[in-house]
């Protein structure tokens, strides 16, 4: 991170705009979880109020929710994998899942051509973020 609080990166999430709000923050949270485990440098200090409670850290960076139809969705996952960068990727039938195993195990089942992605969150260069998502458009 530069010292002015900019960044050279950007974290996107694109949610699929027909989704129940159970599962918007539900995918929202599984896919920051990916983005952390794959880079955990964007986590800063520890919080702490007034009263010397300790709080856990958070992201340094801001986060950008986005929105889109099924169409859009499918042609930004697309994006993200011709240009190779790291995703966390949340699909429908995750949703009928109890646990890490059987989600995994279920998204293994579909292609990217086939998969019904409700969620791509990236993290990398701002412009490449930017051409990914071109489509999405800000969560309402």
């Amino acid at each position: 991170m530069k010292e002015t609080g900019m960044f050279d990166t950007k974290i996107a999430i694109v949610l699929r705009n027909n989704l129940a709000t159970w599962q918007k923050l539900n995918v929202t949270a599984f896919l920051m979880s990916g983005i952390v485990g794959q880079s955990p440098q964007i986590i800063g200090e520890a919080y702490r109020d007034r009263a010397g409670n300790l709080f856990n850290a958070l992201s340094i960076q801001p986060v950008i929710v986005l929105a889109a139809d099924e169409a859009a969705i499918a042609t930004i996952h697309r994006r993200a994998l011709e240009r190779e960068v790291p995703a966390s990727v949340f699909i429908e039938e995750m949703f009928a899942t109890g646990h890490d195993v059987a989600n995994r195990a279920v998204f293994a089942e579909y292609a990217p051509e086939d998969a019904k992605v409700v969620g791509i969150a990236l993290r990398t260069e701002k412009k490449i973020v930017d051409k990914i998502m071109k489509g999405a458009t800000p969560h309402p």
